[in-house]
């Protein structure tokens, strides 16, 4: 907290693609930042190139040394990479992605001082920025490790359709089947209806599960893996959760069943995600689940292809950050409530009055 406001940090992501522009674009309109305090961790450099680059007006950075310094009402900005950074727009390489990983390691020891309150990532490369330090498929891995503080975590994707978790992220489609247990479906679920109560402030979330094969094995017909799937949901019955399914994946979404569930498990990335991305590829949200710490992202990866163009759509950064401020708000609220509720329902029962 800094001036009784939330920090909220942003990791500049690949430089050479529509990360800065999506960041720009968002934080153009001071009226996004009013009740937080956004800190970019990146480069002041890459930050000015893409400004004058994408020509957009009324972004004044605040460039600082430490979170400590930041200012409210500004956007503020630290410095994780050397003065002779190279942009390179559109393109993948190493000196983007050790900047990328710069960024995330700087907001880690912040993280851990207990200077940041949330986090939203910018896209990175999943290839440039491989390194001894970085050896993981994604900022979700990478968070669970770093500050997971030894629980697991869940990759959701929420949109104003649907949010849909995932039991296996990013792995090949052919190591799923085996990667699959029912030890670890319910570990899922439990992270998830658990998310949806604390972040989302659902009371008795009902979350749907969806088979692994087609027609969800056809009863044995085309795989057994859904006799799996139903002990796990039987497990996490017995602990009051309100899990149904398996499902057929393409019926469910095709008839539009999801519109009856607060969550929705899928068994793996492609599953969950095509048909959320369908349903809303700009407004979606990307939240790792299950970690103390607080983290977005938008649902979109570096797109090369529109860097520097200024055509890329800022509206699921800015998502991904009104996000992060919502769940840090119910998370405290929550707290709040845990720690005194006979006091929180005095208060209610005086504003009915």
């Amino acid at each position: 907290m800094i001036a009784n406001k939330p920090v909220i940090a942003i990791t500049h992501g690949d430089m050479n693609g529509i990360s800065y522009e999506v960041i720009l674009k968002t934080f153009a309109e001071p009226r996004v930042y009013e009740d937080f305090i956004p800190v970019i961790y990146g480069s002041s450099k890459a930050a000015a190139y893409h400004r004058k680059q994408l020509d957009i007006q009324g972004v004044n950075l605040n460039i600082i040394n430490s979170v400590q310094e930041a200012g409210p009402k500004k956007i503020n900005l630290i410095n994780c990479t050397d003065d002779d950074i190279k942009v390179d727009l559109g393109r993948s390489t190493p000196e983007a992605g050790k900047a990328a990983f710069a960024a995330l390691e700087k907001v880690v020891e912040d993280m851990k001082s207990g200077l940041i309150d949330a986090v939203v990532t910018g896209p990175i490369n999943k290839k440039n920025i491989q390194s001894e330090q970085f050896h993981f498929p994604g900022h979700t891995e990478f968070f669970e490790e770093h500050l997971g503080e030894g629980q697991k975590s869940l990759m959701l994707l929420v949109n104003d359709v649907m949010r849909v978790a995932v039991v296996t992220g990013h792995i090949p489609v052919k190591d799923i089947a085996a990667t699959l247990t029912k030890e670890l479906i319910i570990e899922k679920i439990k992270i998830l209806n658990a998310s949806l109560k604390r972040d989302f402030t659902i009371i008795r979330p009902r979350i749907a599960v969806l088979g692994l094969n087609p027609h969800a094995g056809d009863e044995g017909l085309i795989g057994t893996e859904e006799e799996m799937i139903r002990a796990a949901l039987k497990e996490a019955e017995k602990e009051g959760i309100l899990c149904f399914g398996p499902y057929p994946a393409d019926g469910f979404f095709g008839s539009g069943s999801f519109n009856r569930f607060d969550g929705i498990l899928a068994m793996y990335h492609d599953q969950g995600l095509i048909p959320f991305k369908t349903a809303s590829m700009d407004q979606g949200v990307n939240f790792t689940a299950g970690l103390p710490v607080i983290r977005t992202s938008p649902a979109h990866g570096t797109a090369y292809d529109l860097a520097g163009k200024n055509e890329a759509s800022e509206e699921s950064f800015r998502q991904a950050v009104f996000m992060a401020f919502d769940i840090l708000r119910h998370r405290k609220q929550n707290a709040e409530i845990a720690a005194n509720p006979l006091k929180v329902e005095e208060k209610r029962g005086s504003k009915i009055a």
